[in-house]
């Protein structure tokens, strides 16, 4: 009996365990695959959550909205222009009731045309376009030794009578006398070497009219010849 040998016992415990690697590895093997199939069926029993805020159902369109047409009853002739009667001006702003056809006058009557042509009211013409009423022309009559007498001739080329100023000047010198011949004088102002003459008596619609003056000690040119603030011709 002493020379049979028993097998060797295995070792129990942690011993085992740590004498034999391999099954712990084995044991988190099948945990592992347990927790697996757990969190599948777990996925597998929940609902997919939307991924954006829920979008509402399409709603029809409105339809198009016509707008009502214009009136036809409205005539033609409120939107055309009055017609242009013959002698009148296209820029005016409107015609005068009494001339556009059919018409009715205050009576009631329908009218036929305008009775009577555009009243015009002209202002008397004073003179030609670019010319003074009144012009002068300044000469000199006659020269002597210390002095000349000169001479204002004046036309009036408005419609309408008219009086006048004659405005004369000198380089030095005095003035004598001034008269107008065959009509009543009119009134003198003298300022230094010069006069002022206002008519006393208005010029007929294209007359004339000449106002003389002697100037001694002075040349017979002057610095300054007007009628009523033109300036004088002929110097």
């Amino acid at each position: 009996m002493s020379g049979i040998r028993r097998a060797p016992r295995l070792p129990h415990g942690p011993v085992a365990i740590v004498s034999s690697p391999w099954i712990v590895v084995g044991a988190g093997v099948v945990v592992m695959v347990v927790l697996l199939f757990v969190a599948l069926g777990a996925y597998r029993g929940r609902s997919p959550a939307p991924d954006g805020p829920p979008v509402p159902p399409a709603l029809p369109l409105p339809s198009a909205v016509v707008a009502p047409s214009a009136p036809t009853s409205v005539s033609a002739s409120a939107s055309s222009p009055a017609p242009v009667l013959p002698g009148l001006s296209g820029r005016a702003s409107g015609l005068p009731p009494s001339a556009v056809a059919g018409s009715r006058s205050p009576s009631g009557s329908p009218s036929v045309g305008p009775t009577s042509g555009p009243t015009v009211t002209r202002s008397p013409s004073r003179a030609p376009q670019g010319r003074p009423a009144v012009s002068g022309r300044y000469r000199v009559v006659q020269s002597f030794d210390g002095g000349f007498i000169g001479e204002v001739s004046m036309v009036n080329a408005s419609t309408e009578s008219r009086g006048w100023t004659v405005v004369l000047e000198f380089s030095g010198g005095r003035l004598v006398t001034t008269w107008v011949e065959g009509v009543p004088q009119g009134t003198v102002r003298q300022a230094g070497s010069g006069f002022t003459y206002v008519s006393g008596v208005d010029v007929r619609p294209g007359g004339s009219v000449s106002l003389r003056f002697h100037m001694e000690r002075t040349s017979s040119t002057p610095r300054v010849c007007t009628v009523d603030g033109v300036r004088c011709s002929g110097f």
